[in-house]
């Protein structure tokens, strides 16, 4: 199932065949619409150049976060979520080697999935389960146990139009406002 989050395919392009755009989409996924979180790693990537870990990592923060800030600002709160990005990428350069895909790759099973997600900036429980649901069903990665690790409600793993990215907000919403 090809990967329709945003309305550029090639936003969606890079969400597929990019780990840290992936990774970086799902971490700015809060607080704004998930089409334009899941835009941001190619608008980041198109600001800056590149999407390299080393050289994301490696920045001064004050100018990531001008990055973030020029207009359109990349999120609702460019500054934090530059930080938070920051540190994502220095995460997978100190335990990853600077290989994203590394983080679920080799992973010996569900337990050390949602482990070595957890562990990384900017994934918290929900997220650590929707990521799981997204590699499981965007990306065929099943290690042994990833199913009671995954989420069970609709999510943008199950995202494959329009209708089902507006199910997936309402599913959202509702979760928020139980909260």
């Amino acid at each position: 199932m090809p990967i329709v989050w945003t309305e550029d395919p090639a936003a969606n392009r890079l969400l597929e065949t990019d780990p840290l755009a992936l990774l970086i989409g799902l971490v700015l996924d809060q607080q704004v619409k998930m089409e334009k979180a899941f835009a941001g790693p190619y608008e980041l990537k198109r600001r800056l150049g590149h999407l390299d870990v080393k050289r994301i990592a490696s920045m001064d923060p004050d100018k990531l976060s001008a990055v973030f800030r020029e207009r359109p600002a990349l999120h609702r709160f460019p500054g934090s979520m530059a930080t938070r990005v920051q540190a994502l990428c220095r995460a997978i350069l100190k335990d990853y080697g600077g290989d994203a895909r590394s983080v679920w790759k080799d992973a010996r099973d569900g337990d050390d999935l949602a482990a070595r997600i957890k562990k990384l900036p900017g994934f918290g429980e929900m997220k650590v389960k929707i990521l799981i649901a997204v590699l499981a069903k965007k990306f065929d990665v099943k290690p042994r146990g990833w199913e009671k690790h995954a989420a069970s409600w609709h999510t943008v793993a199950d995202v494959d139009s329009v209708e089902s990215m507006a199910q997936a907000r309402e599913v959202k919403r509702g979760m928020k406002a139980k909260k």
